[in-house]
């Protein structure tokens, strides 16, 4: 056996000897929250594993949710549930599947909530089960489902997934932190300010579209920044690495126009981001893009139509600007509280 060898079956060994201390662990931590969770009554239990912020928009959007539903007087308890849940939300796969299936079952039925967002055999470019986990879950769990887009139930058929009792609930974001207050004014007389984002790498979020663009772009008229990770290598656009949401948005209130080439995404939470700071986008057509934008921008099917489609909305900004339309964070939240069931908290305004 080779020393390389050697060590894998040490660490195998290693492995087969801690997972019943992971488990016993992970029962005792269960039962801890469980014990408290009978202390402080929650109406809604959110189920979702949040990370700190630079971060994916599904944790994004939950988090603003959930700050709203917070400010109305909503209990939220979080991966737990309490003798008083009369709902529980639970998101795409990004949570413990085993911890909500005890804990639900102890509660005395509450309304189970699926929210789903992009298809991830379309999203990544390739099928690593993860869509067939999403249907289990919402087969054996939902009494509903949030879908974040029409592009998103849509998906999910062409791949053969039929959701349980779709609603079409869109993202939101913090309005206290995206907003277009204090934005820097639009003119015509120096170049224009184009800014891309993502936070991730994945070449489908259309990194190698923007390599294409930052070396096709009329340099006397445009300059481009790309925020986040991307498939590519930058050698004229300004890469700014991932920053916290409050620096991305002072970054999207510095620039005019919103670029996004992600494909397939069921509502791309960057571009809500932008639209909320004021920025009429170019996006490629593709998934949900179009259902945020609307008027307030135009679709290309292939980069090469980009640069016309930018000298177009140079054109037209302050009418595509103006048609910028999006759900506020107080009406996501009221359609997410009437889907889940909790109608006393809808419409409450603060």
């Amino acid at each position: 056996m080779t020393r390389a060898e050697s060590a894998g079956s040490l660490r195998e060994r290693l492995r087969e000897v801690a997972r019943p201390a992971r488990r016993v662990a992970w029962r005792f931590e269960l039962e801890r929250d469980a014990a408290l969770a009978r202390l402080r009554h929650a109406d809604l239990a959110l189920f979702h594993t949040f990370v700190p912020s630079p971060a994916g928009g599904g944790n994004q959007t939950l988090r603003a949710v959930a700050g709203e539903f917070e400010r109305r007087g909503l209990r939220v308890g979080y991966n737990s549930v309490s003798p008083s849940t009369r709902a529980v939300l639970f998101n795409s796969f990004n949570f413990d599947e085993r911890r909500l299936e005890l804990l639900a079952r102890r509660a005395d039925r509450p309304r189970m909530v699926h929210r789903v967002g992009a298809v991830t055999t379309l999203y990544r470019g390739a099928d690593d089960g993860t869509d067939a986990r999403v249907a289990a879950v919402n087969a054996r769990f939902a009494d509903a489902t949030i879908a974040i887009s029409h592009a998103t139930v849509r998906m999910y058929r062409e791949i053969g997934i039929e959701l349980v009792d779709p609603r079409v609930v869109y993202n939101g974001c913090d309005p206290s932190i995206f907003n277009a207050n204090g934005r820097a004014p639009f003119s015509r007389e120096r170049k224009v300010r184009l800014i891309a984002t993502s936070w991730s790498s994945n070449p489908r979020k259309g990194g190698p579209i923007y390599e294409w663009l930052e070396a096709h772009l009329d340099r006397d008229r445009y300059e481009f920044t790309f925020v986040g990770n991307a498939a590519a290598t930058f050698r004229r656009a300004r890469h700014v690495p991932p920053v916290p949401s409050r620096e991305l948005a002072e970054l999207l209130r510095s620039h005019d126009i919103f670029v996004t080439a992600t494909e397939h995404d069921a509502y791309s939470n960057a571009l809500v981001e932008a639209l909320s700071c004021g920025l009429p986008a170019v996006y490629l057509d593709s998934g949900g893009s179009s259902e945020a934008v609307k008027d307030a921008g135009f679709a290309f099917r292939t980069r090469e139509e980009i640069p016309a489609l930018l000298d177009r909305l140079v054109d037209e900004y302050e009418t595509r600007q103006a048609s910028i339309s999006l759900p506020s964070l107080a009406e996501v939240a009221d359609e997410y509280l009437a889907v889940v069931g909790l109608d006393s908290f809808v419409g409450v305004r603060l």
